[in-house]
């Protein structure tokens, strides 16, 4: 998907978005609904006020950005590329994910559901940040198949 192609599908849904150099920067004030998009151009950033639904999106390009206040949900992507990070406010969803390469990083502030990556036997130990451990086993490349 191109960038301006991604501009009208933003355009259609009435969703405001900023140009900031080779950036689109989607400043919606509530949840951004996308979820029957399979692509994204590289350089979007999503710094909307609620959630980001990519439900169907099967590719994502290092330099998309995750700067919104809600959760965000990633159901079908099976891979993460390096240097994706998540600064959201809420939860991230990631129920395909079968990889994850040192370089991502989540620094959101809520969970990180990793289904198809059993990460349950990591969370909850008693005065350990769970998303600190995360993002140091995946530095690590444990999660690298």
């Amino acid at each position: 998907m191109t960038q301006e192609e991604f501009i009208e599908v933003l355009d259609n849904k009435g969703y405001s978005y900023e140009i900031e150099g080779d950036k689109i920067v989607v400043s919606y004030q509530w949840t951004v609904n996308l979820e029957s998009l399979k692509k994204l151009p590289s350089g979007v950033e999503f710094n909307n006020g609620g959630d980001v639904w990519l439900h169907s999106l099967k590719t994502l390009h290092p330099g998309v950005e995750f700067k919104n206040k809600g959760d965000v949900w990633l159901d079908s992507l099976k891979t993460l590329p390096f240097g994706v990070e998540f600064n959201n406010g809420g939860d991230v969803w990631l129920h395909s994910l079968k990889t994850l390469h040192p370089g991502v990083e989540f620094k959101n502030n809520g969970w990180v559901s990793l289904e198809k990556l059993d990460t349950r036997n990591f969370t909850g130990i008693e005065g350990i940040d769970n998303r600190r451990l995360l993002n140091l086993m995946i530095s690590k490349g444990v999660f690298e198949r």
